[in-house]
């Protein structure tokens, strides 16, 4: 779906001048040729840049005629592009961290103020994974960062944002947290992993002295085979999870009771809908932290869902017993 909304009018005006205004070539200082304007929108407002130009006019020099811009022009968006990095960024980790498919994204973005449609959401995704294949394909950083450390232990994990899709397979360093290898795969059986690992293993300046990955049979018989006598062990997260899990269950359990008590909101909202009264903002904010609560989930095993549930409904309850103290009115 294409943006029906115009362009917001830039509420940030910014000049970017060129910082080595010598020729490198001819070292001599290169003239202003012209200003370029353009509109970036960012997760700070939209801003308004007017990037300076320069240009070599020496008759003798090779570059004569070669337009040098604004260096700081490449560090808040890419060329020809309307949203800035931080946008594309934050697009990647919803994405890829927090597995939210591209209408959520889009929700999201539209809920932070900017006006953009979801195909251009699939654009910067697909920017995004450029830039990072680009990062990852920088041989000599992580020979210079892993040759420091003297050894690699070697974290694989697979990250499919969507059912029904591609898995993302991702080879990092647990050491130095870089990531050594991504790749997608249709499939994800003991073969193409195991050649994954042999890629990674092939490509270290230093001896690889470990692996961790969640237990799953075809990472262990393709650790196995790819890198015998190598200790694997299980991630800490999962073996807390599996350790967890019948404190997990009645966790689950408590927070299911406690939620039927406080499933029936909406009919509160309704009777106060079409008051901007002071008592009608406060009553529609109790009900907006008791919906938030509901719907926080947690994250297993290290925050139990029920017990965040009932920590924060505590706090709403507390609020309202200092409200009901203090003006001398009655709770239902």
């Amino acid at each position: 779906m294409a943006r029906i909304a115009a362009r917001p009018k830039p509420t940030i005006q910014k000049t970017l001048r060129v910082h080595n205004t010598a020729c490198p070539e001819c070292a001599r200082t290169t003239r202003s040729a012209y200003f370029s304007r353009r509109a970036v929108a960012t997760l700070g407002g939209t801003w308004g840049l007017q990037v300076q130009v320069r240009c070599c006019h020496n008759p003798f020099c090779g570059q004569r005629g070669r337009f040098y811009r604004a260096e700081e022009k490449g560090g808040i968006a890419l060329a020809e592009h309307e949203f800035g990095l931080d946008v594309m960024a934050l697009v990647g980790m919803l994405r890829y961290r927090q597995h939210r498919s591209v209408p959520e994204i889009h929700q999201e973005l539209v809920v932070r103020g900017l006006v953009i449609c979801q195909r251009t959401v699939t654009n910067l995704l697909d920017r995004y994974d450029e830039l990072l294949a680009l990062h990852l394909s920088d041989h000599d950083r992580l020979r210079t960062i892993l040759s420091r450390q003297k050894r690699v232990i070697l974290a694989v994990d697979g990250l499919q944002p969507d059912v029904g899709h591609e898995v993302l397979w991702m080879l990092r360093d647990c050491l130095s947290g870089q990531v050594l290898l991504d790749r997608r795969l249709l499939s994800s059986t003991e073969k193409d992993l195991a050649e994954l690992i042999e890629q990674v293993k092939a490509s270290l300046p230093v001896p690889m002295e470990g692996v961790i990955s969640d237990g799953q049979h075809s990472i262990r018989n393709a650790v196995a085979n790819a890198l015998p006598g190598i200790p694997h062990q299980l991630c800490h997260v999962h073996y807390f999870r599996e350790a967890a899990r019948p404190i997990y269950e009645a966790d689950r359990h408590a927070k299911k009771e406690m939620m039927k008590r406080v499933r029936d909101i909406r009919p509160i909202e309704r009777e106060v809908e079409g008051r901007e009264d002071t008592e009608a903002q406060a009553i529609r904010g109790y009900c907006s932290a008791v919906r938030s609560a509901i719907t926080d989930d947690g994250r297993t095993p290290l925050q139990a869902s029920g017990l965040k549930l009932q920590e924060r409904l505590s706090a709403v309850s507390a609020s309202l017993a200092s409200v009901e103290e203090k003006r001398g009115c009655r709770r239902n």
